[in-house]
């Protein structure tokens, strides 16, 4: 007993300096230069946001428009589980699917700065501080994923191109409130907790609940939530008892965290609903009853021989696909699959977003590289270096969490972000190794040349660059026309609709959420895929002879009609329907019951005054 007794308290002192010695480590060189990186990076997207001049406090894409409109309702005395946009699509409104775990951090912000700022500045600034604050967690998820798995210069490699991939995307840039800035940092956190070699249980811990929370801002991020899962529950089969602590972590850690979002954002009446498109009870039970499935079968069957584990995994399996196929089957499907023909006709397929790589294909092929190479070159990595054996647990993770990614790229082009973002840290391995190839035979040119293009490879935005210049050699012959026409959805062109009394405003979806956000009207149509019926009567109104049009717009009430004859979905309409209202009011011909109002000066938009045969 008294032998053991100095073995022990050697090995408790020993760990206690490896434990301080990896704290040291951490603060002397993976927090300093995340926060040195960090702030060159907000520097240089600060400098070229604002270098043109004044801009739109606002990102450009409507998502960042409708979090603003949705914001400022519930800063307005909205309620924290009513997601109702009141003013958006028909009868009593439209109920959204996003979260309000991001609608408050940006609420306080403005709250905060509205103590000494007025309404519009106060927005300005917590739009400019929320995107730029979620740099430093990303680009330290990074850099501790490029450390974990390459040592300094891997974390230094992560450093740059996780940089250049953050400036290239935009989804940082001031005015980007949309949450996919925020899942690209989950998603960049969980892999670094996935690559520690030592395993240890608090980097489950924090995985878990990273994951709960990233199922619970948005759907996106579910099939990669889902591989990622996959991934432990196989890490544990092959390790078994070792792996053991690190498993019941993750799975305690996920089904906690999930139950605490659940019943913190879903309100008590809609507990039994199932939606495909967020946090709801089918979300949320496969999610519980996964990660406390993992928990009881990390505590109870880790001894087994590994065949057996392969048993209760494939029992867990069942359980979860037998739960989801009881609770919700609808979401083993394409939630979108629903939509009707015509939204997907002349709206979903015009959505650059959710384009696959086939549509992409036709409508953009020049950008194909940007979004698809670097991922394709790193599975292609990841499976090479595994066949030969060169780490092969890393590789192997990476080629999971890759594939998932890409896969979902090739079905909506927005998976791309996330594919590209993780392609860096098995690519900037390559590069390391091949710089160690080139640096030891200096003279050796094939060498230099291989490790150029495989940094240029590695970088999505070298493929973008790429393709532009393709693509200018391809259409340099094309006549390029030069509009000095306001856009039909800028705020001055919106200003006709600011003295109005508030009524329904009948305009092309991408007009909605800019006369939401820049007046008190209501409209039938914004681009989302809850607003089937508005979408849908906006379009029958343009597609309808103007006798039946007429029809549609006293049925729903509505008091203005927007035409923009060169916003896309209307010229289609108009070319699909030549005696249709669209089509007619481009060549001039004005129904009775439609009043022109003043155009702003410059604006490619008019709009009409509904009147009723009681004016």
């Amino acid at each position: 007993m008294n032998a053991v007794q100095p073995i022990a308290k050697a090995q408790s002192a020993s760990a206690g300096i490896g434990f301080i010695g990896r704290i040291r480590q951490l603060l002397t060189r993976l927090l300093p230069s995340a926060l040195i990186y960090t702030i060159i990076l907000i520097g240089i997207i600060t400098v070229m946001k604002y270098a043109g001049g004044p801009v739109d406090y606002v990102g450009p894409d409507n998502d960042d428009g409708m979090r603003l409109v949705e914001i400022r309702d519930f800063l307005n005395g909205q309620g924290w589980f009513d997601l109702m946009q009141y003013r958006l699509g028909l009868g009593e409104g439209t109920l959204m699917h996003w979260s309000r775990l991001i609608d408050l951090p940006i609420a306080i912000l403005i709250r905060l700065f509205g103590l000494f700022l007025g309404h519009d500045a106060a927005e300005a600034a917590a739009l400019v501080v929320w995107p730029l604050s979620l740099v430093f967690p990303a680009m330290l998820a990074m850099g501790l994923a490029g450390q974990r798995v390459g040592g300094l210069a891997g974390m230094h490699l992560s450093f740059c191109l996780a940089g250049m991939a953050i400036y290239t995307g935009n989804r940082f840039a001031p005015g980007a409130i949309d949450h996919h800035n925020v899942q690209l940092a989950l998603v960049a956190t969980m892999t670094a907790m996935l690559l520690d070699e030592k395993q240890r249980a608090w980097n489950y811990v924090a995985a878990g609940a990273v994951a709960a929370l990233a199922i619970a801002i948005g759907a996106e991020t579910t099939p990669f939530v889902a591989i990622y899962c996959l991934v432990v529950a196989l890490l544990w089969v092959w390790g078994g008892e070792p792996f053991a602590a690190a498993t019941k972590a993750f799975g305690l850690s996920l089904a906690v965290t999930i139950s605490i979002f659940f019943f913190a954002t879903i309100p008590p009446h809609q507990y039994s609903v199932v939606t495909c498109d967020n946090l709801s009870l089918g979300f949320y039970s496969l999610a519980a009853i996964g990660g406390g499935l993992l928990l009881v079968s990390a505590a109870f069957s880790s001894r087994l021989r590994r065949g057996l584990r392969v048993a209760v995994l494939a029992a867990v399996a069942a359980i979860i696909f037998g739960s989801a196929m009881v609770i919700a089957p609808q979401c083993l499907r394409n939630p979108l699959a629903d939509l009707d023909p015509m939204l997907v006709e002349l709206w979903l397929r015009n959505v650059s977003e959710a384009q696959s790589i086939l549509a992409l294909s036709r409508t953009d092929p020049f950008s194909i590289g940007a979004f698809y190479a670097p991922g394709l070159f790193a599975i292609t990595v990841c499976i090479f270096r595994s066949v030969q054996g060169d780490r092969v647990q890393v590789h192997l993770v990476l080629l999971a969490l890759l594939s998932v990614s890409w896969a979902v790229a090739l079905v909506q082009v927005r998976g791309a972000v996330f594919a590209n973002l993780l392609s860096i840290l098995p690519l900037a391995l390559l590069i390391i190794d091949v710089r160690r190839m080139s640096n030891g035979d200096s003279e050796n040119a094939a060498a230099a040349l291989v490790y150029i293009v495989t940094v240029l490879a590695s970088v999505p935005a070298v493929w973008a660059v790429g393709g532009a210049l393709v693509e200018m050699q391809v259409n340099k012959t094309k006549n390029t026309v030069d509009t000095d026409s306001l856009p039909c959805s800028s705020k001055q062109a919106l200003a006709p609709l600011v003295d109005l009394p508030a009524g329904l405003i009948s305009a092309p979806s991408e007009m909605g959420v800019p006369i939401l956000r820049y007046t008190a009207n209501r409209v039938l149509s914004a681009p989302y895929h809850r607003n089937q019926g508005g979408m849908l009567t906006e379009m029958h109104i343009g597609l309808a002879e103007p006798q039946e049009a007429e029809a549609f717009l006293r049925g729903t009430g509505v008091t203005v009609l927007a035409f923009c004859p060169d916003d896309p979905q209307t010229s289609e309409i108009a070319r699909l329907k030549p005696d249709g209202l669209y089509a007619q009011l481009g060549k001039g011909n004005i129904p009775p019951y439609l009043d022109p109002l003043p155009k702003a000066a410059d604006s490619g938009v008019q709009f009409f005054r509904y009147r009723t045969t009681l004016d």
